[in-house]
């Protein structure tokens, strides 16, 4: 059995994971590394296959695809330690439009540096998060972070836009949040013995640092602290929300009276009036959720870093 079992999504980056293909066997070949390659087919299957690659005592289990192939590639290792059926260390090729999740992990971008990183072999744990409510009942784990409200409502409107990508597809996608779609729910947001309740613009939990390829949610956040770094925006109005995107592509919204962070290591989100629509590493966990719990899982994964 190879030690190395590449998970890739031959859609992922509009293709790119594809496209990737020849060059990731040649890197692969040149570093001397024993592999073989799975190819997804449907939304989970990369789960799926990762499990599946623990079973087959595949000792590092890596995902070639963008945050949503890493985020199904971790949930299928949690999966596998869940079960009690063992465990494989995970890697990122980070191929797709954002690579937040290999971001928040260290891990540079591209094949030949995604190569390298394997092929150098350092590992370190980390935390994982787990995600209860919406479509996922039972949980769903994620390594980057959770997004509740606006740009959750953003992150969908920009998936639809085939032929644009970037800051530019991002700002589209918020123009049309902000004047078609989105009203700010008032929330309950529950940590450490306080609750807030406010109409929140959004809610952001996140266990690494970045989402949507530029905007800095947790600039100070670590993924091994065993801590949730919390940013809750209040509501604000339209012309302020601009504002405020350029000082997430920052990293300096701490600073703004709309914005309050905090770290803790389980928070719950309840929506009062409205609905909660959110995602975990850019998946979607639901359009009109009623309430999120999220816990964090202190060490639970070794992944291959610089």
């Amino acid at each position: 059995m190879p030690k190395y079992r590449l998970i890739v999504n031959p859609i992922s980056g509009r293709g790119a994971g594809a496209e990737a293909i020849p060059m990731l066997r040649q890197e692969l070949s040149m570093a001397g590394l024993d592999y073989d390659l799975e190819l997804t087919q449907s939304p989970w299957h990369a789960a799926e296959l990762a499990r599946a690659a623990v079973g087959d005592g595949c000792r590092y289990v890596v995902a070639v695809g963008g945050d949503g192939t890493s985020n199904e590639v971790l949930n299928g290792l949690m999966q596998a330690k869940d079960a009690g059926e063992g465990s494989a260390v995970m890697g990122v090729i980070g191929v797709g439009r954002g690579n937040d999740f290999a971001f928040g992990m260290g891990v540079p971008g591209g094949i030949k540096e995604g190569c390298e990183t394997l092929r150098n072999g350092h590992r370190r744990t980390v935390d994982v998060g787990c995600v209860t409510g919406g479509l996922y009942p039972n949980g769903r784990y994620f390594g980057n972070g959770v997004g509740i409200g606006f740009d959750a409502v953003v992150g969908f409107e920009a998936l639809k836009m085939k032929r644009l990508s970037g800051f530019l597809c991002y700002v589209i996608a918020a123009l049309k949040t902000m004047f078609l779609y989105f009203k700010a729910p008032t929330v309950r947001v529950e940590f450490d013995g306080q609750a807030i309740e406010i109409p929140a613009l959004m809610v952001s939990i996140m266990n690494g640092r970045r989402m949507g390829g530029i905007f800095l949610m947790a600039p100070d956040g670590e993924n091994d602290d065993g801590q949730f770094d919390v940013c809750v925006a209040e509501e604000v109005k339209k012309a302020t929300i601009f504002a405020l995107i350029l000082r997430f592509m920052r990293g300096t919204q701490a600073s703004h009276p709309s914005i309050r962070m905090a770290r803790t290591n389980t928070i719950r989100v309840t929506a009062l009036r409205g609905t909660l629509p959110a995602h975990a590493d850019g998946e979607t966990l639901c359009t009109e959720g009623n309430q999120l719990t999220l816990t964090m899982r202190p060490g639970q994964l070794e992944i291959i870093t610089p």
